[in-house]
């Protein structure tokens, strides 16, 4: 997308808003709050039980990492692909979110897919959430997570809906 902007514009659509900056990029949120209010919001549920963290917000990407410790390996010493699945959901379902208008969409999983490539022995793993699709009743995003030495171990893909806030949805 190409144009000659004067000032900050916006763009609405029914479910998300796109910001454009003059000289700049296009960015994908509707609203970016700092990785302390994230890291905050994770804190007291799953995520940060297991100690992930949400590390960077992108033009385009939500990027995170989760250590690989007892909480987060199986029997056998390697990273749990239960935790592999659990980091790409939050991270997935966090960026999906912060696309949509909170006062009138919410976003939740529908689907979610993992294929786990290389085992992780020990260190951090960082996972990138993109999105492949941002539609008015439906997102996908596509999460990698990467060993410390950065070769990829995992790839997922989750399915979010997005519903109007306020729907009975029982």
């Amino acid at each position: 997308m190409v144009a000659t902007l004067t000032d900050t514009q916006k763009i609405h659509s029914k479910s998300f808003l796109l910001h454009i900056k003059r000289g700049s990029y296009l960015a994908i949120w509707y609203h970016t709050p700092t990785l302390e209010q994230l890291n905050q919001g994770l804190a007291d549920c799953m995520p940060g039980h297991l100690g992930m963290r949400v590390s960077e917000i992108g033009e385009d990407f939500l990027a995170g990492c989760m250590p690989v410790d007892g909480r987060t390996r199986q029997p056998y010493g390697i990273l749990h692909g239960g935790a592999s699945v659990a980091l790409a959901e939050t991270l997935g379902s966090l960026a999906a979110n912060l696309v949509v208008d909170n006062s009138q969409f919410y976003c939740v999983g529908q689907e979610i897919n993992a294929n786990h490539l290389r085992p992780v022995a020990e260190g951090e793993v960082t996972a990138v959430a993109r999105p492949v699709h941002l539609g008015r009743s439906s997102q996908v995003w596509e999460i990698h997570i990467s060993a410390p030495g950065g070769k990829l171990s995992c790839i997922s893909r989750i399915t979010m809906a997005v519903i109007a806030a306020g729907a009975n949805n029982h």
